[in-house]
């Protein structure tokens, strides 16, 4: 039997030879942003190779190398980075297109680097004799063997991976996925806030791209960070903007992600910049986290850009715009100083715990009555609304339950009293709390009371009886 394989496999090429399309077809997933544009791949992002059989295969896609775009050299690095840490490059180049320059540079750069290296000759469909064009045109690089192959329909694409597995090492697992046990957190906010920068100061590392120009990041990267015996699934997003200021079909696509990832993820961090305060766009994100069912903590970034007066104002601001939600705790960082970061994880973890959200039904009744003995539910149509009893449905976010009648006609302000009522009482700052309700059900509704004869019988004579008199 063979030994089971495993390593880091990382996609090199220049841009839009379809290192993306590789990679998502690899990994079975749609991850990676893929549109027939140069330079739309910035940050590294990982995932796990599926079907590969006695294989764990971790794949890097990366940005394209030698860009014109003026983000290039922190594009370069990112990939470099990548190259350092992988046990073999898969090489791409683009069979529809003529070698360039820029492919023999790259070339040169994977021979000094002392890492194994694959070519791979992508865009064959489509072009006569595609096979026999591509080992031929590109053997010039001077690697060997070379690879055709289609990412798009999938031509070649065993051959090539049969090959990079054989030539990865026999070890261990060298990448964990987000394991049941570990807290994912979306880290969202307006263009230019530095997410990425808060969540290479969390990793202690250069993981995500910064650049001081909006829109940088376009992937939705995944950081793993373990803290504390704790393990942190750290989702860096694109920025959201208005979506009237959002025309550019990647930057669409890019928000659709980062709103994803708010979905699939336990906590969300909504960092903004300390020097702006809490905007209107700002407020909208809490909105959709707060739909998602995602606990929400505000991070006031550049903190250390402030001093004393301006500090005061901005937390005077915030306090004053978040009254709608102040159960959203909010902390104060400086992403470039890495100061206020340690409190972060303590609050992450604290708010997962708290969204386990362990009570019992009698305990979440003995709530119920404290908080409708304290201020009962409006009457409606001169009848009492009675809330009966409780009971917990789902965690994260915590959601509850209740039962009584009338319920369809509790006002939205007394749901909303519900809400932060059970928040309070049960100690769930942090958490969107979902309060659901179930109406009582007359179960002789709609049926008619049909007479027996014999009743008929007796109503006749009663009736006959009254008309005599």
């Amino acid at each position: 039997m063979t030994a089971p394989r495993s390593g880091v496999v990382a996609l090199v090429g220049r841009p839009n030879v379809g290192k993306s399309t590789l990679f998502n077809r690899l990994c079975r997933t749609r991850d990676a942003l893929v549109l027939d544009r140069p330079g739309l791949t910035r940050d590294r992002q990982y995932g796990r190779a599926r079907g590969i059989a006695d294989a764990d295969v971790t794949l890097v896609d990366t940005g394209g190398l030698h860009d014109s775009l003026t983000i290039s050299s922190a594009i370069d690095d990112q990939v470099m980075l990548a190259v350092e840490e992988a046990d073999l490059v898969v090489f791409v180049v683009n069979a529809r297109e003529n070698l360039t320059n820029a492919d023999f540079e790259i070339a040169d750069e994977l021979r000094k680097s002392d890492t194994k290296v694959i070519l791979a000759v992508n865009k064959i469909d489509g072009i006569s004799a595609g096979n026999e064009f591509g080992v031929s045109e590109f053997s010039q690089l001077g690697f060997n063997p070379v690879f055709p192959i289609s990412s798009t329909h999938g031509h070649g694409v065993y051959q090539l991976v049969e090959s990079l597995v054989a030539q990865l090492p026999v070890q261990d697992t060298v990448f964990s996925e987000t394991t049941s046990d570990s807290i994912s957190v979306a880290v969202i906010g307006r263009p230019n806030v530095g997410k990425s920068s808060l969540v290479n100061a969390l990793a202690d590392d250069n993981r995500c791209l910064v650049f001081d120009e909006p829109g940088t990041t376009r992937d939705a990267v995944h950081v793993h960070i373990e803290k504390d015996e704790k393990v942190f699934d750290f989702v860096d997003t694109a920025g959201i903007r208005r979506k009237g200021k959002t025309t550019d079909v990647v930057e669409k696509f890019s928000i659709v992600k980062a709103l994803d990832a708010l979905r699939v993820c336990h906590i969300a961090l909504l960092v903004i910049d300390a020097s702006e305060g809490l905007v209107e766009q700002d407020l909208h994100l809490i909105d959709y986290a707060i739909d998602a069912g995602t606990a929400v903590t505000l991070v006031a970034n550049k903190w250390d850009k402030l001093d004393s007066t301006a500090r005061l104002k901005c937390q005077e601001q915030i306090r004053r715009k978040l009254r709608f939600a102040d159960w959203i705790s909010i902390k104060y960082v400086s992403a470039l100083k890495k100061t206020g970061l340690a409190p972060l994880f303590d609050a992450i973890h604290v708010l997962f715990e708290r969204g386990t959200f362990e009570i019992s039904t009698h305990e979440l009744n003995e709530v119920l009555k404290q908080i409708t003995t304290a201020n009962p539910p409006p009457a409606s149509q001169r009848r009492l609304i009675r809330l009966r009893y409780a009971h917990k449905i789902a965690s994260r976010p915590p959601t509850i339950l209740i039962h009584g009648n009338q319920t369809d006609r509790l006002p939205a302000n007394y749901v909303r009293y519900l809400e932060n009522e059970f928040r309070r009482l049960l100690g769930l700052d942090g958490w969107p709390i979902v309060v659901n309700f179930k109406k009582s059900v007359n179960p002789f509704s709609g049926r008619k009371n049909e007479l027996t004869p014999r009743q008929q019988k007796h109503r006749a004579r009663i009736i006959r009886h009254r008309k005599r008199k």
